[in-house]
């Protein structure tokens, strides 16, 4: 899934060249192409499907020319993430019925690349031999107000558990009663169920969603012309909500994969290289003077930044603009994204 604006990441992502698309901790490869890279591994390239935004199609397509042209697909509006399920679903049962299908946000870092491919291959295991929805299930760190939390049932001696609640971003408090209690995970939204199982989830729980994908045909020439026809009536809902909430037959495989989603400057901040000021630069001409604790991108490696007092601050300087805001407030990132877009003009800044 790699359909996403980044919002939060702004004024790096931008809807015209979101997050998922670019090399954000300096590693050489962009975050679709480290997806990309990690499930190769598993599963070959004919087999790899990337659902987007119909305007990033010719963008995924530079960034993964080894994938498929017809396996890049375009959705003409955002419709949340029940949509492009139900969606790739479709055309994966269209050329395979008996397929087991692993889901993937395309702009996730995983630093235990080994234990993600043993989960993995675990998933694709019990969704081959049960009727079962199945998520990885990050280990909580710190009480986090960013992420989902998945409740499940401990059991002893299983590599999984039946899950018993999920709970969208819950305050501080609850976040930190959630870790305490030892049977909440993050949820790291990866997920793997057979072509069958999740179809049968989507006519019983959003049978009006199913019968509008239901309606077109795939993997052919008709295919675009139904789709551009029922995205404009299609409902607005996640994965989450629309099935998982409801279904009980979800399972978790608790996962300690060295995860996070990277969605704030914060997050990049935690797994980027620091400096013994602890401070996260990738600007070559770059000053600082008592700062500390800063996250700094410069896009222009050929500026001079001199910057003197500021600690646990976001500095992150574009060809169109400029943020400077404290480390605790990236949550609020997206509110200023709003708050430009209602200025006059504003468009150019985005």
């Amino acid at each position: 899934m790699a359909g996403g604006i980044g919002s939060r990441f702004w004024p790096m992502s931008t809807q015209k060249f979101p997050k998922q698309f670019h090399d954000i901790l300096g590693t050489g490869r962009t975050m679709i192409q480290q997806t990309y890279d990690r499930i190769n591994q598993l599963i070959p390239t004919e087999n790899i499907y990337v659902i987007t935004n119909q305007e990033y199609v010719e963008l995924t397509q530079q960034q993964l020319p080894d994938v498929p042209t017809v396996n890049i697909v375009g959705e003409p509006a955002m419709k949340n993430t029940s949509a492009c399920n139900l969606y790739m679903a479709k055309k994966i049962e269209a050329a395979n019925p008996d397929a087991n299908i692993i889901v993937m946000p395309a702009d996730q870092l995983i630093l235990k690349e080994n234990t993600f491919l043993e989960k993995a291959e675990l998933a694709f295991k019990i969704t081959t031999a049960n009727d079962y929805l199945v998520t990885l299930g990050i280990t909580p760190t710190r009480p986090d107000t960013g992420y989902g939390y998945i409740q499940f049932i401990q059991q002893k001696d299983d590599y999984y558990s039946k899950v018993k609640t999920f709970t969208e971003k819950p305050n501080l408090e609850i976040a930190k009663s959630f870790l305490e209690s030892g049977d909440f995970l993050w949820n790291a939204g990866i997920f793997v169920w057979s072509v069958k199982s999740i179809l049968a989830a989507f006519k019983k729980y959003l049978p009006e969603m199913y019968n509008q994908f239901n309606s077109c045909e795939y993997n052919c020439e008709a295919e675009k012309e139904c789709i551009d026809q029922i995205y404009p009536t299609v409902s607005k809902i996640s994965i989450d909500n629309g099935i998982l909430e409801k279904a009980d037959n979800v399972y978790v495989i608790p996962s300690n994969l060295g995860w996070s989603d990277l969605g704030t400057w914060t997050s990049v901040y935690n797994n980027a290289d620091k400096n013994s000021d602890n401070n996260a630069i990738n600007g070559k001409n770059v000053l600082t003077y008592n700062s500390k604790g800063n996250v700094i991108r410069l896009k222009n490696q050929n500026k001079v930044a001199v910057i003197d007092g500021l600690k646990n601050y976001i500095i992150v300087d574009t060809d169109k603009a400029l943020l400077i805001c404290p480390r605790d407030n990236d949550q609020l990132i997206k509110d200023y994204v709003l708050d430009l877009k209602n200025l006059k003009k504003g468009e150019r800044f985005m």
